[in-house]
Formats: C-alpha cells, structure tokens, sequence
C-alpha cells in the first residue's frame, strides 16, 4: 500500500474508533502529516484530556502516552510502538529518585516531564523545557532536585541563582551530542541566521544561542521573527511543521546527526496496525496515577513569566 492510501485508511479507521491521533514534534513527517495535533509531550497530553474521543493514539514514546493516561484514565490511551522508549526518561528510576530525596530531605524534587509516571510520582512539581524556570522560581524551597536532565537543570541553576541545584546526571543524547565547533561552524558559514536552541543542550552550546527555548517556542519564535534564516538546535523532526508553517524561510540543522532513533521508529504501518488491534494501551495504576498527577497539576497552576 502507497503512502497516501495507508494515510486516508488509518484515518479513516480512527474516525470509525472514535481516535484522536497525535504525534510528537519530533515523529516522521509522514506520521506528523495524519495527525489530528502535533505539539510537545505536555501540550499533546492536555489536548488529549479535552478531546471527548474515546481513544488516544499517541504518536510518541512510552512517558508520553503515560502523562496522557496520568490526565486522561477514563480514556484509552494508544502507544502504536510498544518499545518507543525515551533513553533519558530511562536514566532515572522511582527507586534511586528515594534514596536521593533520603540524602538531601529539605530539598524540592522538580520533575521534567520526560520521565516515567513512577518517577513523577516521587516529586513534588514537574516541569516542561518551555516553563522550567517559572516552575523552580514558584518554589519555596531553596534547595532544588532538578530530575533527571542535567542540562535542563544547568539552565534552571543560571536563571535562578538564588536556588541551590542539585541534577541528577540524566541527559538526552541526541541534544547532548551537539558540540560548540559545529554550532560555530554553521553560524560562520550563515551568519545572517538566528540560531535556536533547546534547554537540553549543553550549557556552552545555549551560550551560543540567540534564542533558547522548547520546539512549541522554535515555532513561535520563527514565526514571529522577521529572520529569513534560522539555525535549529533540535531533533530534526522539527523541520516539517517549521517548513510548513514558514514557506519563505530557511531552516538549517546545527548538526544533521541530531536525530532520535526511538522517536522515529513509530510508522504508519504501526499506526495503522495499532487501530487494527486496540494495542498497545497503556494504562497507569491508580496509586501511581494519582501522586504523579498531582505534581503535573501543581505545575500547570504555576503561572508563566
């Protein structure tokens, strides 16, 4: 089956489900292209517990679809690749995340989204790339566990020096491979262009940015700015919405290899197949459930700078 007719029968098969497909900024363009909603993790859990369809497909990896099963229980929630993982999120666990809390017991535990709903479970407020700082600054707290990326956490400890950070030594590997020679390498040959850079990134590498930001910001940013010639400090997958939704502007990537091999590995024919058998759900248990939605709630009441 050719691209377009396996795109109008998975679509046609989610209305007949009562489906909501929604794929992350960084899924294939193809996957992107079928989706009702594409945005970041966070923003894609919230759409989804406004949708009064029965079914999610969650076009992402495993944190993802469990923050829209932690907002949404009454729903299903669809992962159409059971082993779309997230190495960071992996890089810390329920377990070690207790015994840090035993060492350091006047500390606040500041969660970024992209762990598991266990991990959430054990921390007192999350935090997205885009409300990060808000998030650290609305805490009372003066000493902060910030859980599980280290260099979103270096970003929080610059923005708000009063704190005392502690990171866990988590990391993406595909933002942290980026280096300073290949960003100046490509700032010196484009020099009209702006460069933007995701928090998870290395601190020297945002030293170079004009703008820092999450994918949801890449887009506001590049939309807004007169620029005609951006510098793109993320996973590539980006590309397809800021070209779509530029057609007059220039996007180049500050490293082709920035490329997430467990974001790209869901398919249409995973799509399609996840319809066909309702599987993979992914469901949370309600003890876990609850105390992890409690962190999300008390970030999405901290208001944004």
């Amino acid at each position: 089956m050719d691209q377009k007719k396996l795109q109008q029968k998975i679509k046609q098969l989610a209305a007949e489900k009562d489906a909501l497909l929604i794929a992350h900024n960084y899924e294939r363009d193809e996957v992107q292209e079928i989706a009702d909603i594409t945005g970041d993790s966070l923003a894609l859990s919230i759409e989804a517990q406004k949708t009064d369809k029965k079914v999610i497909v969650f076009c992402g990896v495993h944190f993802m679809a469990e923050s829209a099963a932690i907002l949404s229980p009454e729903k299903t929630v669809l992962l159409p690749r059971a082993d779309a993982g997230c190495p960071m999120a992996d890089m810390v666990t329920a377990e070690g995340l207790k015994a840090l809390k035993k060492q350091h017991p006047d500390a606040t535990v500041v969660t970024y989204v992209n762990s598991s709903a266990a991990v959430k479970a054990e921390s007192d407020i999350c935090c997205t790339s885009s409300n990060a700082v808000s998030v650290a600054r609305s805490v009372a707290a003066k000493k902060l566990l910030l859980v599980p990326d280290r260099n979103l956490g270096r970003y929080i400890a610059k923005n708000v020096p009063e704190k005392d950070c502690i990171f866990w030594e988590g990391y993406c590997p595909t933002h942290d491979r980026l280096r300073v020679e290949e960003v100046e390498q490509v700032k010196a040959d484009h020099p009209e262009a702006l460069f933007m850079v995701h928090p998870e990134c290395q601190p020297e590498i945002l030293a170079l940015a004009d703008h820092i930001c999450s994918t949801s910001g890449m887009y506001e940013f590049a939309a807004e700015n007169p620029a005609k010639k951006f510098i793109v400090g993320t996973e590539n997958g980006i590309l397809w919405r800021l070209r779509k939704e530029n057609p007059d502007k220039q996007f180049i990537m500050a490293n082709r290899e920035m490329f997430c091999p467990t974001m790209k590995i869901t398919s249409l024919e995973d799509v399609l197949r996840c319809l066909e058998t309702m599987e993979t759900r992914i469901t949370v248990a309600e003890d876990i459930r609850v105390k992890a939605r409690l962190a999300l709630d008390k970030m999405l009441a901290v208001p944004r700078d």
